[in-house]
């Protein structure tokens, strides 16, 4: 069994072959999951994400949330392992440090979802929160949609959004920190949010035709991060059905309100990825995805780093 550590992880991966990778799972079997928690997320939690690739691979990610460690900024607030097993036999073949996973798997998803429903000359992106996610959902919307020449940046507190621009102008991006979100949304091609917000941060009325909403920041049932008009005006799609319906609040509010019903979630990954399910019809199509995550996410990411170390790992 090897130990993967992120610097390998970081080495290995590229968003052309994890997206790639991951586009190519979602025409395999769907792969079984199932999480597990004890304590909360407010205090003190652990979590074991476990997926199962029938046959091929099985998965187990476990993290602890401990918010408290930001007040000294010694640790992070989650922390995490993968452990890989081999599904034709049940060895184990790798740990690996699983923070850059996390980061790597949560870009590709949303940009995957950009892939098949954002307009191909897309220019125009806002990134709402500036956290630490939000670097990376650049990096992968930018790789899907080249087009891509301007970054506005909104945050609560706007030093962070200052620090975010700074690191992506250094990068040769061109990058803005806006402080009027309303208007920065009427303006924007895509929209990446990743925030724990309860409140609606993305009204429907402000998004121009065309549009592509990327939300990844809520997960729990009381978090949401677009108003039941955002949900009511577009053509929606979520990364899985199972995860985004299993108490994901800006799928499962506006079902509760009547805004929309659940047929109105018209596909998932799988659904775009065989085809099954047309995305963007239409040039004014507004289109909503909801990056709501899960171990099979975690597994095809594993799957991959375990292939690009190839010999290295044998």
């Amino acid at each position: 069994m090897h130990i993967v550590d992120d610097s390998e992880v970081n080495r290995v991966l590229t968003f052309p072959i994890l997206i790639e990778a991951i586009e190519a799972a979602h025409r395999r079997p769907k792969i079984a999951v199932r999480d597990g928690y004890l304590g909360d997320d407010k205090g003190q939690q652990l979590v074991t994400r476990s997926a199962v690739d029938a046959g091929r691979f099985m998965m187990t990610k476990l993290y602890t949330s401990f918010p408290a460690n930001l007040a000294d900024g010694k640790l992070p607030a989650v922390q995490a392992v993968c452990v890989l097993f081999d599904g034709a036999n049940g060895q184990p073949l790798a740990v690996m440090d699983a923070s850059e996973i996390t980061h790597w798997k949560t870009a590709a998803d949303s940009a995957l979802g950009a892939k098949h429903l954002a307009r191909p000359d897309a220019e125009t992106l806002l990134v709402v929160g500036a956290g630490e996610m939000a670097h990376w959902l650049v990096r992968g919307h930018r790789t899907v949609r080249p087009s891509l020449r301007r970054v506005q940046i909104w945050n609560r507190t706007i030093e962070r959004a200052q620090e975010l621009a700074a690191v992506l102008e250094r990068e040769g991006i061109a990058a803005d920190v806006v402080t009027d979100l309303d208007a920065a949304t009427g303006e924007a091609d895509i929209i990446t949010t990743c925030t724990r917000s309860r409140q609606p941060l993305i009204k429907g009325a402000n998004l121009r035709p065309g549009s592509h909403l990327d939300l990844v920041g809520g997960f729990t049932p009381e978090t949401r991060e677009a108003d039941d008009e955002a949900a009511k005006c577009s053509r929606i799609f979520v990364d899985r059905r199972e995860s985004a319906f299993d108490g994901v609040g800006d799928i499962l509010q506006p079902i509760a309100s009547g805004a929309i019903s659940e047929n109105d979630v018209l596909g998932d990954h799988y659904d775009l990825a065989t085809g099954k399910v047309a995305g963007r019809l239409s040039a004014d199509d507004i289109t909503f995805f909801k990056n709501a995550g899960g171990g099979h996410l975690d597994l095809m990411t594993c799957e991959t780093v375990f292939r690009a170390l190839g010999k290295e790992l044998r």
